[in-house]
């Protein structure tokens, strides 16, 4: 059985693409789920214990910080990344899974990852 996918071209290609990744990726407590959503403005960054099914962190460019910075979408996809694994290492979390929820990994996407990595989260 597949999955029900509503919408249009590329929105339905990232969906199927995110079922398929999600099948085989999974947080957990002791490694949680690194989630990057992505929209043509914003970028958010969640950190998931499926097991629970709880964020225990979170970073975007609609906070005020990141949205005072200069620059274009990838410098602030980076600090997205760097702000998540700075929360993440207060909150006791040190290694991730990335899901990169269906988008290619690259640009932005790859940007949060390097912030996260350059932060020091080990993904």
């Amino acid at each position: 059985m597949g999955i029900t996918v509503k919408g249009k071209g590329k929105a339905i290609s990232r969906k199927r693409r995110h079922f398929r990744l999600r099948k085989k990726i999974s947080g957990t407590t002791t490694r949680p789920r690194l989630v990057v959503t992505r929209s043509s403005r914003h970028m958010v960054a969640q950190i998931v214990d499926d097991t629970v099914g709880k964020t225990l962190v979170s970073a975007s460019t609609l906070e005020a910080d990141v949205r005072a910075l200069d620059g274009d979408k990838t410098a602030k996809a980076t600090k997205v990344g760097s702000l998540v694994a700075e929360r993440a290492k207060a909150a006791g979390i040190d290694s991730v899974v990335f899901d990169r929820g269906g988008n290619k990994y690259h640009g932005r996407v790859a940007a949060v990852a390097d912030g996260a990595r350059e932060g020091g989260l080990a993904l």
